[in-house]
């Protein structure tokens, strides 16, 4: 299957007793640019992570959000230091006592000086993390691709419109060729006669070195090339992704053809033809760079 470079996908699974989000964006991109944001004690994941993606991810700049629900996060609990808070109230007591003045403190007072309240985190059980982190990764990469794949067939459908069109303009092209080829070469043998009337050059000469001048504006090559590279391009299309890189390098090569022809042609007939087809062409080249 054809899978776009472009998507979205999210998955949410409890990880270490925490409920941890993942979200995956992606935009075009020639090679893989992997962006992974973790939260604060998982940062040793990273690496893992981006395995993960690696395998299933080839092109694209991706990004991976990951985010914990803070409201269910078990692991965070208030500590509360005694004896620093009974420190602070005898302290609190006696200057009251040597200054004459009141000391009516409450709890909420004591609890307000620094370090007698703190927030503890029990520590992440990082093999855990690691092992539960997979199906998680897994759930958002398959939403991801579901995406990408709907995306892919859309682009497919569309490419595959185009070939059809290239392939009926190459045929034009073949159709018209030889009458291009045969007007030329007429033209050439009238030019020669004229030019070497008065010289020793046999007519059976003359002909021939007309046939050789008009086969070098002959576009058989390049329209049974172009052919072939239609023949190459269904095939990557029925392959899948990724061949976003093939097709790339093969539209590179229909390009190619399409410049020789027009640089070959003799006939203003062709010469339109050919302006089609190289518009064509590049309409390809512009989708495939939505391709993994």
């Amino acid at each position: 299957m054809i899978r776009s470079m472009t998507g979205y996908g999210c998955a949410k699974a409890k990880v270490a007793g925490l409920n941890l989000s993942l979200e995956l964006r992606s935009v075009n991109n020639r090679y893989l640019d992997l962006n992974i944001k973790l939260p604060r004690g998982f940062l040793f994941a990273e690496a893992t992570v981006k395995s993960y993606l690696q395998e299933q991810i080839s092109r694209g700049k991706v990004d991976a959000f990951f985010t914990i629900d803070s409201a269910e996060d078990e692991r965070t609990r208030i500590s509360v230091n005694k004896l620093l808070a009974s420190a602070y109230r005898d302290a609190i007591h006696s200057i009251g006592t040597e200054l004459n003045l009141s000391t009516v403190v409450s709890a909420l007072d004591i609890a307000r000086l620094p370090d007698v309240l703190s927030l503890e985190k029990e520590e992440l059980n990082q093999e855990e993390i690691l092992r539960e982190l997979k199906p998680l990764v897994n759930a958002a990469i398959d939403d991801f691709n579901g995406m990408r794949v709907r995306e892919g067939e859309k682009l497919r459908a569309d490419l595959e419109r185009k070939s059809e069109r290239i392939a009926g303009l190459v045929e034009e092209i073949e159709l018209q060729a030889p009458k291009t080829v045969k007007a030329y070469r007429d033209r050439l043998e009238t030019k020669l006669r004229e030019v070497l009337s008065e010289s020793t050059f046999t007519e059976d000469r003359i002909v021939a070195e007309a046939a050789v001048f008009a086969d070098r504006v002959s576009t058989d090559e390049e329209t049974v090339r172009l052919h072939s590279h239609l023949s190459q391009f269904q095939k990557l299309l029925e392959e899948g992704s990724p061949v976003g890189r093939k097709l790339d390098f093969l539209i590179q090569e229909f390009n190619r053809e399409a410049n020789t022809i027009g640089s070959k042609c003799q006939d203003s007939d062709i010469a339109y033809l050919v302006v089609d087809l190289k518009s064509e062409i590049e309409k390809i080249r512009e989708q495939i760079q939505n391709i993994e």
